[in-house]
């Protein structure tokens, strides 16, 4: 269950979920125990009757404004529990830019109306701070020494040769925090990375070994140092860990390591944490997370039962924008066995942090693939892949249109309402990439197996009539036959964006 603060005392801090941290929230779905609400919500934060209870409606995959008017910028983060109130804790970057500006905190009594409470620990908290890249920050509370601990991953503001974490502390939860420095835990290399008690103990779980390995460490008793490494997920290149423990399965969640880029989240699980025997990974979700990448997992405890809400960051720089655009997904996770969980989509929650229940609201664009030729406008030819070929690196080319599977192909957008996604080839199976992740003009298409790198990833720009322009989003320049040719087996390729014919494509299986 959540902590809550007792009168004349400390707040207990026996988390079922284990952590304390202060989650990043890309938008936020919640799963409920109750229902029928869907058809009473109202938007804009207002109220929905769910029987004798009230919920709040939140709207997902997008920025929050704090109830001053401001955007709320808490990435990476998590949320604690005091009392009443819920406080998120995540990355403040600086201003159009990446480098470390504060780790901000927010206070909100429904998981929806936010109000900023401090910037907790800021650049000019330590000469080490200015510049720095400091991600990911975490809060746990000490029972013993009666204070509040911050980790985070940092980096030295120039590159990520650092691989360190820090450490600030604090005797109340949104004072300014006192930096305590930044070390590798135990020498290991440390970027992703959350924190979890279970039983007073603290655990640091994070990326090593340039995301290929995955540590499970024991912290120190003040949780200000690292006592044991535990565990190790050695080669599975996972990052962006987020846990929970649910009636004694303990479930690890994580990301590919893709950079900033969306991708396929899985989980682990094990009855023993974090010795294990753990079981393999397993996806969850869809094939991008619905455009986000993990950062939490929060317990919502309440008179109705207990539900428990992926946290997930739809990062701006996979659409060219800085990390404070962008936004928050959560979502409610599904367990449909003891061992297994899984999550749909929703645009809008219904939260009634009371009973402990959080809902989707049905409705909407669910985000499926959907599937279609690409009929060049200029030339009257369709995409195609030579000879239906399964080889990576072949060349995508134009040809006259004949149906066959190898010129149908699948558009799996970033998430639910985007116009930008990954298109894989019908008879292949591969996706379409901009080979040699090259931003040059003239740049060969061709397909590879799907990764959900920066060059695999397209924008279907409307156009007149219809048509659309397909924007590389590596590069930003649009695929044509190479030249403008109208002849049969002419490669594609990605060329400076105009107003040629032969850069519209006609896509009659779009659902816009």
């Amino acid at each position: 269950m959540s902590p809550t603060r007792q009168p004349g005392s400390g707040p207990t801090r026996r988390w079922r979920s284990g952590l304390l941290a202060l989650a990043g929230l890309s938008g936020l779905i919640l799963t409920a125990a109750t229902s029928g609400l869907a058809a009473q919500a109202q938007t804009d934060g207002g109220a929905a009757e769910i029987g004798t209870q009230e919920a709040v409606v939140f709207d997902n995959g997008q920025q929050i404004t704090t109830t001053t008017g401001e955007l709320m910028h808490a990435h990476g983060g998590g949320i604690l529990k005091d009392g009443d109130t819920y406080y998120m804790v995540g990355e403040n970057r600086i201003e159009n830019g990446f480098l470390f500006n504060a780790v901000s905190m927010y206070s909100s009594p429904d998981l929806v109306n936010w109000t900023h409470a401090n910037d907790i620990l800021t650049k000019d908290s330590d000469p080490d701070l200015d510049p720095a890249n400091i991600e990911r920050p975490k809060v746990i509370y000490n029972e013993s020494n009666d204070t509040y601990v911050m980790w985070a991953h940092k980096e030295n503001g120039t590159d990520y040769g650092d691989a360190e974490v820090a450490v600030a502390v604090s005797d109340t939860i949104d004072g300014d925090y006192a930096y305590q420095g930044s070390f590798r835990p135990l020498d290991h290399e440390s970027r992703d990375m959350t924190l979890f008690v279970d039983d007073g103990t603290g655990y640091l779980i994070s990326s090593a070994r340039s995301n290929y390995d995955l540590h499970i460490y024991r912290l120190t008793d003040d949780y200000l140092g690292v006592e044991e490494l535990l565990y190790s997920f050695d080669g599975d290149h996972r990052e962006a860990p987020a846990i929970l423990e649910r009636d004694g399965v303990y479930f690890l969640i994580t990301s590919g390591a893709t950079g900033w880029n969306a991708n396929q989240a899985q989980y682990a699980t094990t009855t023993n944490f974090p010795a294990g025997p753990w079981s393999g990974w397993t996806n969850f979700g869809d094939s991008t997370t619905f455009g986000s990448q993990s950062t939490y997992v929060t317990e919502i405890s309440g008179s109705a039962g207990t539900d428990y809400l992926y946290m997930g960051d739809r990062w701006g720089p996979q659409f060219g924008g800085t990390p404070n655009d962008s936004e928050y997904v959560w979502l409610p996770l599904e367990f449909p066995s003891a061992t297994s969980l899984d999550m749909d989509w929703f645009s809008q929650l219904s939260i009634d942090t009371a009973a402990g229940t959080v809902e989707g609201i049905p409705g909407g664009d669910d985000g499926s693939p959907w599937n279609s030729t690409f009929v060049n406008s200029g030339t009257g030819k369709c995409l195609d892949v030579p000879h239906g070929s399964a080889d990576d690196g072949v060349l995508l080319q134009q040809y006259d249109c004949h149906g066959g599977t190898q010129q149908g192909f699948t558009f799996d957008p970033v998430y639910p309402g985007s116009s930008t996604g990954s298109i894989a080839n019908t008879a292949t199976g591969r996706c379409l990439d901009v080979l040699d992740e090259s931003t040059a003009e003239g740049a060969p298409v061709g397909q590879w197996g799907c990764w959900n790198g920066a060059n695999q990833r397209f924008t279907l720009e409307p156009a007149a009539d219809g048509l659309y322009r397909i924007v590389a989003r590596i590069s930003g320049l649009c695929l044509q036959p190479e030249g403008g040719q109208s002849g049969n087996n002419v490669g594609i390729v990605q060329a400076a964006c105009g107003s040629s014919a032969a850069q519209l494509w006609e896509i009659p299986g779009s659902p816009a």
